[in-house]
């Protein structure tokens, strides 16, 4: 080997060394997840008690299946609804849709660590100028057919860590889709709960309220006889009558409330309003405890909070892009083939051709000037990162408000149906005793009245109680993640997690 080649082999080798040292160089900054206020126990959570040493580092665990939590409710009709949303419901499609697009992008961006190859097959005609071979004026310059088979490679060496940026910051757009997907599910099996309940809860209403008219039915009854026998005056029935008409009227109040209701539900499920009905059943009262767990769980399950996280992580490697700008990029091209004049000689070897490097430009390219635009692009990338760590904190702080707020309404809310069961049984009493005293002529009708008032208005007031301790069971689920309990990130289970119901 002669001196000019070993140096050139030796300069070519050096290049290859220093090019594969480069391309392991990353621009990203280090990802480290920003703190967010996090208590060492809810504040409501009176039943749990405070362990020194109880609280931990949350640690990703939104992939744990969350199972099958509105069964605790023990309620069949609530389980198939819940299944057929899950199979139906068009907004969920969509969050599937969209989280197939996410890896769609990530598989493209994945491609760019791959060479990009393609072959061509074709032909030229061309006729060049008499005046660009120097051929004389009016002289004739010869057609030329050139035939061309070829295939071509391209190939971006991931200099500074750009496709590698690229394909984190895609990577973390699924991970961001997944817990949005999830945040999807969760919000639809709660609002389909919900829901039920509160056609349950209108149910019971209605319930009321037809015997409530059946009273006053009797009632008016009663009053038209004691005119009739000259014991009253027409007043009395004129007010019997109103009241029964109230009755009835607060009750098709309701039956237009429950076929809202109905039609929300249907489209939930999927369905056309005209294709579905849901049989009336008054609301059983919901018993079901719920403890609310670690607080550092919380971090753990909430879907919302996980996709604002992977928002952050995505963030961040596109700063890497933005700063791999800023530094040179080689691209490696070339082209191999055959090339001839005539179809039948193209494939011969002498018909061989190739080109290495550029056909355009240069292979390796470094940017001088462009008026700041990279500047702008890499302000922007750290602006967006900034706002995604906000956006996370405050993610945060409004799951612990959502807890919070639950548990706090059920601590109340069971503490007010007590009150109101109370409050049920002494108007109960008050109803019946004025009519005794009515038709005994000690009262007037009008203290009849304000009895039966108040005893409607206590019984409507408590099954309107124990829709919202529904309602709200479901909303403390949903605040959760959709389990509760203390979850083990380090060991992800494939089964539903037990569902916590202590007595």
């Amino acid at each position: 080997m002669n001196r000019i080649s070993w140096q050139r082999n030796l300069g070519l080798a050096g290049l290859a060394a220093l090019l594969s040292l480069v391309a392991g160089c990353s621009l990203t900054p280090a990802y480290d997840r920003p703190g967010a206020a996090a208590p060492a126990r809810f504040k409501e959570d009176q039943a749990a008690p405070q362990e020194s040493g109880s609280w931990k580092k949350a640690e990703p665990s939104e992939q744990i299946a969350r199972g099958a939590w509105w069964t605790v409710f023990s309620d069949e009709k609530l389980n198939r609804l819940e299944s057929e949303a899950l199979s139906n419901n068009q907004d969920l499609k969509a969050a599937a849709a969209r989280l197939a697009q996410a890896n769609a992008a990530r598989g493209n961006a994945r491609a760019s660590l791959f060479p990009a190859i393609d072959v061509g097959f074709g032909a030229t005609r061309q006729k060049v100028s008499p005046d660009s071979l120097y051929l004389p004026a009016g002289a004739d310059s010869p057609e030329q057919t050139l035939w061309r088979a070829q295939a071509g490679i391209s190939y971006e060496t991931d200099l500074f860590g750009r496709v590698s940026a690229t394909i984190s910051a895609a990577t973390a757009d699924v991970q961001q889709s997944e817990a949005l997907f999830r945040s999807v599910l969760l919000a639809l099996q709660a609002s389909v709960a919900q829901n039920y309940f509160n056609l349950r809860q209108l149910d019971s209403e209605i319930d009321v309220l037809k015997h409530a008219a059946g009273l006053r039915e009797q009632t008016l009854k009663l009053v038209q006889r004691r005119f009739d026998e000259g014991y009253i005056n027409e007043l009395d029935v004129v007010r019997a009558r109103s009241e029964l008409a109230l009755a009835r009227s607060d009750e098709m109040s309701v039956l237009r409330q429950r076929a809202a209701a109905e039609h929300g539900l249907a489209a939930l499920l999927g369905k056309v309003p005209a294709e579905f009905s849901v049989a009336e059943n008054l609301l059983s009262p919901v018993t079901v405890q719920i403890p609310a767990g670690l607080p550092s769980s919380l971090l753990e399950r909430r879907p919302d909070i996980a996709a604002a996280e992977r928002a952050m992580a995505a963030a961040n490697a596109r700063i890497g892009v933005a700063r791999a700008a800023f530094f040179p990029s080689l691209s490696l091209t070339g082209n191999a083939g055959f090339e001839s004049a005539s179809f039948d000689h193209l494939f011969r070897w002498s018909s061989r051709t190739f080109l290495l490097g550029p056909l355009v430009g240069t292979a390796l390219s470094l940017p001088i000037f462009d008026g700041g635009a990279r500047d702008s692009v890499l302000a922007g990338s750290r602006a967006k990162y900034e706002e995604d760590v906000a956006n996370y904190r405050q993610h945060v702080l409004t799951a612990f408000q959502e807890v919070e707020d639950n548990l706090a309404n059920l601590r109340i809310l069971r503490e007010q149906v007590t009150i109101q069961d109370s409050a049920i049984e002494a108007s109960s009493r008050a109803a019946q005793l004025s009519r005794r005293q009515y038709n005994e002529g000690s009262i007037s009708f009008l203290d009849v009245l304000d009895a039966e008032r108040s005893e409607l208005t206590t019984q409507r007031t408590r099954i309107r109680l124990q829709g919202a301790l529904a309602a709200s069971t479901v909303n403390l689920v949903r605040a959760l993640g959709g389990g509760w309990g203390n979850a083990n990130a380090s060991t992800p289970r494939a089964n539903a997690p037990t569902l916590l119901n202590p007595s």
